[in-house]
């Protein structure tokens, strides 16, 4: 069951990224993802109350409670940073960084929760971090594109948090109703979402957004809060080493439509190095 969640998850992810980059076309991308916070929020516990989760909330520890919360904490700051690099870079530049999170989870798993790195995933992690590289390199942008590189930091910064993510939403997520986990560290993330928006200066953009753009923000949250719905379930079940590399095949979706709606395209070390990461997420599985 864990192993169908976890495809869900990743097929959820790949749309969010599309979305998104078309919705902070004009809409700083700061205020984009406060709002789309909103919509994700919303669906968090919408699910919460159908799963009839809402009476766990008396039970979680301070322990569980805590992780969730710093989860939530290094889940906005992923966004914070993603978005910005959407906005910035190309899609097919940004989101493979993003996806080489899964070769730090893969450590930090091994190192804070236990998990066993095999021969096999050893290999996967080799797989994967060599073709991330692959499909990261530098090209000639886009006609109307940014030609520097300011949204490397942010993409970079969008992993390393994304794996903090993994790593402690695992720890909090035990004992704990996924739709429930899921739901508080939503919370979370709206605070310091709206937090950022505030310090920034940045409320008055988010009143006066175009409405085409406030549409596709509205449902990258739904596609948000549908991939972590099913990414927490999976969590739940799973190891986080294996959960995270499924996960990572959005990168597949996100490529696909990137293709179609972006009309971005892979050169051919780029497409090798896609068929490097996802037959390292295919070795992890076994």
């Amino acid at each position: 069951m864990w192993l169908l969640c976890a495809f869900g998850s990743a097929f959820f992810a790949g749309i969010t990224a599309i979305l998104a980059k078309c919705g902070i076309r004009r809409t700083d991308s700061t205020v984009a993802t406060a709002i789309r916070t909103i919509v994700v929020l919303a669906f968090a516990w919408a699910m919460v109350f159908v799963a009839g989760a809402q009476g766990g909330l008396a039970t979680i520890d301070a322990r569980s409670l805590t992780f969730l919360a710093l989860s939530g904490l290094a889940t906005g700051a992923s966004w914070l940073c993603y978005f910005r690099a959407l906005q910035l870079g190309d899609v097919n530049k940004v989101v493979p960084i993003d996806k080489s999170s899964t070769v730090l989870t893969i450590l930090l798993a091994a190192a804070l929760l236990g998990e066993s790195i095999t021969y096999l995933k050893g290999l996967a992690t080799l797989a994967i971090g060599a073709g991330t590289l692959l499909m990261i390199e530098p090209r000639r942008p886009r006609s109307g594109a940014p030609a520097n590189g300011r949204w490397l930091p942010f993409a970079v910064g969008s992993a390393t948090f994304a794996s903090l993510t993994a790593i402690l939403g695992k720890i909090g997520i035990a004992g704990v109703e996924s739709n429930l986990g899921t739901a508080l560290r939503t919370g979370v993330v709206l605070l310091m979402s709206w937090m950022m928006v505030l310090v920034t200066g940045k409320r008055r953009e988010a009143a006066h957004l175009p409405r085409r753009e406030l549409a596709l923000i509205a449902l990258s949250g739904l596609a948000t809060g549908a991939s972590w719905l099913c990414y927490y379930r999976a969590l739940q079940d799973g190891p986080a080493s294996a959960v995270v590399s499924v996960d990572k095949l959005s990168l597949l979706v996100t490529v696909l439509f990137s293709r179609i709606v972006l009309h971005e395209k892979l050169s051919a070390r780029a497409a090798f190095g896609l068929a490097a990461v996802v037959a390292g997420t295919l070795l992890m599985l076994l």
